[in-house]
């Protein structure tokens, strides 16, 4: 447990926490939400002891573990990627050397009735319930399991750490803090560098996750998925609520509105008195009345409304110039980085006004394909852009080309041309800059700063082809909304990268998938692809590639028969056999979680430890119907997983 007393804490002149208190129990799933700049990250930092408060503290139960995953900076080192997630398990080592110790203790000893022999019991039996809880019977299943369910693959277990990109050793560390299993989990925007499987799979460990976790989060399926309890931070205080994202904010709309109206009322009642008051001051044969009727305006307290931050971007982009039909089409294009084949023979056709999701897994090819039609690489093959098309093109990486030294009025002011020099400070205010703010250097400037400032300096020119990967990366919810409202009205085409799926809901109307080296286009926006691919089914995701690879091979279809008697009856008798051991896993499934459950009340009877050996039995046992049930339900999925591919590929 922690406990938050009386945390204040000021930047800048201004209070990010005023005397804030709340607790974190063992299985809180917090969504910790809030404007950016209003002090999320910080108060991460100080429950994870990497910043002190000016005042109050945070006071944490022994024993009580935390891990924390920052949003950049993990320094690890150059081991390979498995033997590096494996330093995650330290603990377990410790453990079963001092499970080792007592039992050679125990051996030894015939005061059973001691307090020391006792404290052995004790002792061993804590340590066993820890075993158990950090599956250290199935360490290297374990390892696997989460490594693959964050993206990586088997091909990249002996790959040295160094060589995996920031946003892959970001995941590195997610998995060992997955792996170390704390009584905590601290996450500051753990989606900016995951995919959209990944996502998924991350929501599913997350959401089934037995100790406490925290998330500072701007995707609101995410923390929809995973949360019970939400706080939010505004103008240095934190409304706490037992809540998932969006019934909190249902509940703080419907709190503000009540707050308002009794305000209203009452602002009513206090106007009528002093009418009365000030009509009747001079009249003896009232005056007790009148003073009664002034104590009582005295003693009653003032309904404040709740302080909002209400500050929010407000823009459109420029009307997009007329363009032909066809913006950018590719024939047959390919894209290799030495030996690395990225991209191979893609074909595609972006017609004007036409919106579009680039979404598949990191390193698939969507930035790559991005960057080759915004002019940024070269490649193989044919790719026209469309007559009079203008393409403006938006990525993390701008954000590292705006000059450090140069103030946030030079930048737009520098860049701007035409009739656009005339709205640098218009420009600029939509974006949240004012006032002083717009002298602030670009290296001072947040994260989110800079991604307004890169998005600003974006809309300078008009165009018809609007490139953005990744644009929401470090914007709060609010500009979040604001931004997709924009794109609705943006009347070019769009390519979008991007895996936050409530920002793509009803944005886009086609969804391109990047998978072995190339595409395959789905009508309908981002729910839409999700429905077909069955991808809502969370631990399908963690089936291996080598798994899929085989299946495919066994089960495809000759060339052109899809009418094949032989095909068809193929099929029948593949579906039929995937749908008896499914049904057969389900009834094991059914038993191993009946099963836990008769564990979990024996535990919770009061004279459980009594006897020492049958509980230490019992946790044994407990530790092994949970690895079956997992074992089992990880085949259940992968059984789905190859009944949804023999039954998407019959349809085709």
């Amino acid at each position: 447990m922690i406990r938050v007393n009386n945390l204040s804490i000021q930047f800048t002149g201004r209070f990010l926490f005023d005397n804030v208190s709340f607790t974190i129990s063992n299985h809180n799933k917090i969504g910790l939400i809030g404007r950016n700049g209003t002090g999320k990250t910080t108060l991460l930092r100080i429950l994870a002891r990497k910043q002190i408060p000016e005042s109050g503290n945070v006071s944490v139960k022994k024993d009580f573990t935390i891990g924390y995953l920052p949003q950049e900076g993990c320094k690890l080192t150059n081991r390979p990627l498995k033997e590096e997630a494996a330093q995650a398990l330290i603990e377990l080592k410790e453990i079963e050397q001092q499970i080792a110790d007592i039992n050679n203790q125990l051996s030894s000893r015939t005061d059973y009735d001691s307090k020391a022999y006792h404290d052995l019991i004790t002792g061993l039996n804590h340590a066993n319930e820890r075993y158990v809880y950090l599956e250290g019977g199935a360490v290297e299943s374990e390892i696997e399991k989460v490594l693959k369910g964050l993206g990586f693959t088997e091909d990249e277990f002996d790959k040295p750490v160094s060589e995996f990109s920031g946003g892959w050793q970001m995941r590195i560390e997610l998995a060992k803090i997955l792996l170390r299993r704390p009584n905590c989990i601290l996450l500051d925007e753990p989606t900016n560098h995951l995919d959209i499987e990944s996502l998924l799979w991350l929501e599913w460990y997350l959401k089934n996750y037995k100790g406490a976790v925290v998330i500072v989060s701007h995707d609101r399926k995410f923390l929809d998925s995973i949360t019970n309890r939400t706080i939010e931070i505004s103008l240095g205080k934190i409304f706490d609520q037992e809540l998932a994202y969006t019934k909190f904010m249902e509940l703080r709309a419907q709190q503000k509105q009540q707050q308002m109206a009794a305000r209203a009322n009452q602002q009513k009642k206090i106007a009528q008195t002093e009418r009365f008051i000030e009509r009747f001051r001079s009249k003896n044969t009232l005056a007790t009345r009148v003073q009664s009727k002034i104590r009582q305006l005295e003693k009653m307290e003032r309904i404040v409304v709740d302080a909002d931050d209400s500050t929010s971007i407000k823009f459109r982009f420029p009307d997009a110039p007329r363009c032909g039909v066809i913006a950018v089409e590719t024939d047959n294009l390919s894209k290799s980085y030495g030996d690395n084949l990225v991209l191979s023979n893609v074909n595609l056709a972006i017609e004007r006004g036409e919106k579009v999701a680039f979404i598949g897994k990191n390193g698939e090819g969507k930035s790559t394909l991005s960057r080759i039609i915004a002019g940024e690489e070269d490649y193989d093959g044919k790719m026209k852009i469309g007559h009079n098309v203008e393409i403006g093109f938006y990525a993390q990486k701008n954000v590292q080309f705006l000059n450090a030294e140069q103030t946030v009025f030079d930048v737009i002011d520098n860049a701007a041309t035409g009739d656009m020099r005339t709205r640098v400070r218009s420009l600029l205010g939509a974006f949240l800059f004012s006032g002083d703010s717009i002298y602030k250097k670009v290296k001072v400037l947040s994260g989110g700063e800079q991604s307004r400032l890169a998005l600003a300096r974006l809309l300078l020119n008009p165009v018809n082809l609007l490139i953005l990967d990744e644009p929401t990366n470090h914007l709060d919810m609010v500009a979040k909304d604001v931004l997709k409202q924009a794109l609705v009205n943006y009347n070019g085409a769009l390519i979008l990268v991007s895996h936050d799926r409530a920002f793509l809901e009803g944005l886009t109307t086609k969804t391109i998938e990047f998978k072995n080296n190339n595409i395959r286009e789905y009508p309908g926006d981002i729910n839409d692809f999700l429905s077909k691919q069955k991808l809502e089914s969370l631990r399908a995701i963690e089936k291996s590639d080598s798994t899929a690879r085989g299946l495919s091979s066994k089960l495809s279809k000759p060339s052109g028969a899809k009418e094949s008697r032989e095909a068809r009856k193929k099929y029948q008798r593949e579906k039929n056999r995937l749908s008896k051991n499914i049904i057969r896993l389900e009834k094991d499934i059914e038993s191993a979680e009946s099963k836990i459950e008769e564990f979990d009340r024996m535990f919770d009877r009061p004279d459980f430890h009594t006897d020492i050996n049958k509980a230490n039995k019992s946790h044994q046992e407990y530790g092994s119907v949970k690895n079956h049930l997992e074992a089992i339900m990880e085949e259940w999925a992968d059984l789905h997983r190859q009944l949804e591919k023999i039954e998407s590929e019959n349809n085709t």
